[in-house]
């Protein structure tokens, strides 16, 4: 189930605020001009590929591309069973920032994102059917898990794909993990 947490950056061990309501999720992220929708998701055989996902979404794809100007869309998906799952986890688990909004829709499995604003940290445990857009310029960092298992659209409006601007902060290393929290969330 998608849960929000919040946590003091000051005071991380514990979250203050913990929801599972999606109508509230939405209100709360809105504040922060994050775009979060639920999505029915299409059936699709186990082995579909990038282009079978993204041809099952086209019409969704479409209006997100025409409503906020995104030029590129592809598909990214992680199984535990890969080799460089270790190297893919690292590569997005310090804070970063981007210069165009981060959107995301969650094909299968899960992943979870924080996202930074000012002395709070909102962990948001993405799941299937969950859409998720950070706007640019959001410090945020996303962590997958040790195992991960999940399948995204990812829409680009820079046609290089995804590049981070790396803030340099620690806060990261102080909150619980995808293991924590995503356990709590089963």
């Amino acid at each position: 189930m998608t849960t929000l947490s919040i946590f003091d950056q000051n005071q991380p061990e514990t979250a203050r605020t913990v929801t599972e309501n999606p109508s509230e999720i939405q209100e709360l992220l809105e504040k922060h001009g994050v775009r979060f929708e639920q999505w029915p998701t299409r059936e699709l055989p186990a082995g579909a590929s990038h282009e079978d996902i993204l041809a099952a979404y086209r019409d969704e794809v479409a209006e997100l591309k025409a409503e906020c100007g995104f030029q590129t869309a592809d598909v990214v998906s992680l199984n535990p069973d890969n080799p460089q799952k270790e190297a893919f986890r690292q590569k997005f688990l310090d804070e970063h920032i981007h210069r165009e909004d981060e959107v995301r829709f969650f094909v299968r499995g899960q992943g979870l994102f924080y996202l930074h604003f000012g002395d709070q940290v909102f962990a948001i445990l993405c799941q299937k059917n969950d859409l998720i857009s950070v706007p640019d310029g959001t410090r945020h960092w996303f962590d997958m898990g040790p195992e991960p298992e999940f399948t995204c659209i990812r829409l680009f409006s820079n046609p290089d794909g995804w590049v981070a601007d790396f803030t340099g902060e620690d806060i990261a290393g102080r909150l619980p993990r995808y293991e924590a929290l995503a356990g709590a969330a089963e």
